[in-house]
């Protein structure tokens, strides 16, 4: 299928690994230009070259800490500079750490909320009134499988990335009639560092071997196995492309069937 977005736009966020850089390789892949971004330079340097060399789309990077009060600014200027138009942003943050819901402070409630929702708030609304403008474009947000069955330990996490939720649907109703898709895509456990970290963080918990919890986990899985950033990018690369232009709205799964709710 040809997804119709070659010498497009984007800008990825979150991206110098993980489900970020998954999805900005798939974008690359169908002739996309995108920026990537991250706080660690040497990182990103990496990753771009490395999506340079796969072509036929281009990559490059800004070097951004999206907790920063000026980091929506900082990305509009830098995105802006290395590409003519932003025409696909995807949403995406790093976790947050695990714990007890009970156990986070007034502090860390405020950093996290800075840095997973209020900035991707105003980062979106500095971008979509110029895809308003030109009739097209695509705003698809990362989330987590806790937005629809919490996980546990995760309490951060679930919380705010609900919040997630709520304005993506009210955003995709906002601008439908513009041309601008507004989608979320959940992941269950697709295998990503931030992944073996949290299985590490179970095991100690616990008390079990990190070998035996990510059995266990897997386990769980109807499909029986974690999922691979790849099939999780194919995905991501669908919602925003030409041929999902009246999928908007909407919440999408990419979780093996782990997700127990319909």
């Amino acid at each position: 299928m040809d997804l119709g977005i070659s010498g497009k736009g984007a800008l990825v966020l979150a991206s110098s690994r993980g489900l970020g850089l998954g999805v900005a390789a798939a974008l690359v892949a169908e002739g996309v230009r995108v920026v990537i971004t991250g706080r660690n330079e040497a990182c990103l340097q990496a990753a771009t070259a490395s999506l340079n060399a796969s072509g036929p789309g281009s990559a490059d990077y800004v070097v951004c800490d999206f907790a920063g009060e000026d980091a929506v600014e900082a990305l509009v200027a830098g995105a802006s500079a290395r590409l003519n138009a932003i025409d696909i942003l995807v949403n995406n943050t790093g976790g947050p750490p695990p714990g007890s819901v009970l156990a986070v402070t007034g502090e860390t409630w405020d950093a996290q909320f800075s840095a997973m929702v209020r900035n991707v708030f105003l980062l979106t609304a500095r971008i979509v009134p110029e895809m308003q403008a030109r009739g097209w474009g695509r705003v698809l947000t990362l989330g987590s499988s806790g937005v629809i069955q919490p996980i546990p330990n995760l309490g951060v996490s679930n919380a705010l990335r609900s919040a997630l939720v709520g304005w993506s649907k009210t955003l995709a109703d906002e601008v439908a009639a513009s041309g601008v898709t507004v989608n979320m895509l959940v992941p269950g456990r697709i295998h990503t560092e931030r992944v073996d970290e949290l299985d590490a963080a179970a095991a100690k918990r616990t008390g079990k071997a990190v070998e035996d919890v990510a059995a266990a986990s897997r386990a769980s899985i109807p499909i029986q196995r974690y999922g691979r950033i790849e099939e999780f990018a194919a995905v991501a690369a669908f919602l925003v492309s030409a041929p999902a232009s009246y999928v908007t709205g909407g919440m999408l799964r990419c979780d093996g069937g782990a997700i127990k709710s319909v």
